[in-house]
Parts: C-alpha cells; structure tokens; sequence
C-alpha cells in the first residue's frame, strides 16, 4: 500500500492532529500517509484517529480538510457508513442456527420493484441505477446481529440490556466504484472549488452517497424481515465522503460523521462492538471520529498468519461468544479474521481520553453475515 502524490507539493505542511497515544499499534506506513498528504497542495487540516492503518490512496481512519476536493481521499467506496438498528424482539426469541440461515435472502438483494420504489422515495430515479441494491458487497462490509451486553448511560439512550440490535456496514457496491474510475485521470491537482470538474464529481458523489444510505436501510429491513422483526434506526454514519464546510471541502475516509451526536464503533466477529455518543469539542478532529477498531494486519499478510486447515477455517465460523459467522468465501473469511483487527477498547479509550466521545453501550456479536459464497 502506498499514496501516490499528485502534482506538485505545497511548500507549508498542513498541521496533523493525531487523536491515539503512544501505547496504540500504529503501522508505521499509515503515518507516513498522514504526513504525504499534509504535504498536498490546498491542504489545511488533517486529522489521524486511533483506528488508523494504511490505504491505497491514503490513510484510512482520517480526515482532511482542504480548499479543494480530493477524490482519492474519498475513494471508489463513496457513502459507506454504518447504520445501526434496535430490533424489536426478545433475546429469547433468537436462535442462532436458524437466523443464520435465514440472513441467507442477503445474497440476492431486494425485490426489482422495491429497490426502484426505494430509489424513487429518495428522489434518485434517473440519476442511478437500483441494481445491486440490498447487498453487502465484499470487503470488510458485513450486516451483523449483536445483543447489547451493557448501558453505561442510561439516560442518554433507548437501549437496554439484552435488547437484539442490527448493525449494517455497506455502501455504494458499485455505483461508486464507477464514479471513482472515471476521474481517476484528472486528479492530479485536486478539483477546484467551482469547476467543472469539481461540479461533474459532486453530483455523482452525492447520488452514490445517498444510495449507500438507501442500500443500508433495505439490508436492515431485509434482515429484520427474516428474522420475523421490525427494526428501529438508531443511527448512520457515513464514514467515506467530501462534504463543503465553510472553509472548504472536508473529506473523511474511515472517519465516521455523527449522526445527531450517535457513531457505530464496530469491532470484529471477536470483539465488542459499541455505540458512542459524539460531543462537538475538538474542532482539530474536524466534526469526526473513529468508525471502528481498524485494521491491524492487510488482507495479503493474514494468509500466512491462519492455517488453511478445514478444522481451522471451521473454528472461524463460530467466535468467543458463543456465535455465528456465514462467510462462504474462504479468503474473505480469512482476511476477515478477528485477529485482524485492532482492540476496539483501546481505540475507545483513547477516543475518550482525547474528549472526543464517550460509550453509551457495548454490544456482543451473535451472527455475522459476510456472504453464502454465493453470487456478490
């Protein structure tokens, strides 16, 4: 992994807030990513949460405010976030083989017709295409079942303990994708406010960003369905994305944007996951915050790290919690792997000790659904 630079560098270095302590695992690579990009023309303010690792284009986990607009610090996922949701159903009601199971409609998507109804409500008809919507995609991207495990504020959340939650991580699967591909010729100075090109790229992104909501929001209600409940919205965050602040083009790759104060701190199939609650007082952090535990090791080293035996790719199926993972793809389900990822209670606790959020709940996974094996 590596971030290319474009075009020239300007002589002043943006200045780089970096929200972790020393005791955090840090690849050294992302770092240098955080310092190259300071260096980029336009650029004003960057800032590295603990959660950060190395990217294609940049360092994920940060945000980077700039006069100008930087597609490849948005990259091809454009409006991937995380949604989460409250079912409405008793943990008693839940058994794990056979939501399992049924989490398995995730493979197809939706209905053509609820998928062009969906993109009609939000306003989208004619400027995307519905195809695909109501699947996760690859990746990291995940529609996951967990039970909320403790509530450290009661006041300040609906949720109690043992209520049954979804969590959904997805985004534009291949609209942005699309979008990315047809600019990537054309960046090298980044997109001027107001040009032609800046205007061109914004309307897309901002179709392909509502579209990952939209696609979340009918994964959820999919999920729900199957499981024979109905879900509430808690919060979505979008964690990929370039949106104008009043002194220029706030861009966040695996940053999370609060959503009326909420964030989805998501850890692995192996770890707690938790929800935050985000207060507005660091205004170095640019308006963000962690969107999950991060990478620890890339997708490429942690086939040396796990066997290949069927007894060890079995053990990844189930987790620490007693729970399901439905991952058909043997390499995802590798690369994919608890051990892949950073302590979510570290990233937490740094968060906190910089005063940059606070845990409202902590919640345990029960079913992760990734893929069938099937068709993606």
């Amino acid at each position: 992994m590596g971030t290319p630079i474009f075009g020239e560098r300007d002589a002043v270095r943006a200045h780089i807030s970096k929200f972790y302590n020393r005791a955090t695992w840090i690849d050294g690579r992302a770092e240098h990513q955080l310092e190259q990009v300071a260096g980029w023309p336009g650029m004003q303010a960057v800032a590295g949460f603990p959660d950060l690792h190395p990217g294609r284009y940049g360092p994920v986990g940060a945000a980077f405010l700039a006069d100008r607009i930087w597609p490849q610090l948005v990259g091809p996922d454009i409006g991937c976030g995380m949604a989460l949701f409250r079912l409405e159903m008793p943990r008693r009601r839940l058994k794990l083989d056979k939501a399992a199971r049924r989490l398995a409609v995730l493979e197809d998507g939706v209905d053509p017709d609820l998928a062009r109804a969906a993109l009609d409500a939000a306003g989208l008809t004619g400027l995307i295409a519905p195809d695909a919507l109501g699947t996760l995609g690859g990746g990291n991207h995940f529609c996951e079942v967990q039970v909320v495990e403790a509530v450290f504020d009661p006041a300040q959340t609906a949720l109690r303990k043992d209520d049954l939650c979804l969590l959904v991580h997805s985004g534009s699967r291949g609209r942005g994708a699309g979008v990315f591909q047809g600019v990537s010729d054309s960046w090298t100075q980044g997109f001027a406010t107001g040009s032609a090109a800046a205007t061109d790229y914004l309307a897309l992104h901002d179709a392909a960003t509502r579209w990952a909501r939209v696609n979340r929001d009918l994964i959820a209600s999919a999920a729900s369905e199957a499981l024979g409940s109905d879900a509430q919205l808690i919060c979505d965050t979008v964690h990929n994305h370039v949106v104008p602040q009043s002194d220029g083009w706030l861009h966040r790759k695996g940053a999370a944007c609060p959503d009326q104060g909420l964030v989805p701190l998501a850890g692995s199939r192996e770890t707690p996951s938790f929800l935050l609650q985000v207060p507005d007082l660091v205004p170095e952090a640019l308006g963000s915050v962690s969107h999950g535990a991060g990478r620890r090791y890339d997708r490429t080293s942690m086939h040396g790290r796990i066997r290949k035996t069927r007894s060890d790719l079995a053990a990844l199926t189930r987790t620490r919690f007693g729970g399901r993972v439905i991952c058909g793809d043997r390499d995802l389900l590798l690369e994919e792997a608890g051990q892949a990822y950073k302590d979510p209670e570290q990233v937490l606790q740094d968060l906190s000790g910089f005063g940059l959020a606070h845990a409202l709940a902590r919640l345990v996974p029960l079913v992760t659904f990734k893929t069938t094996g099937g068709a993606k």
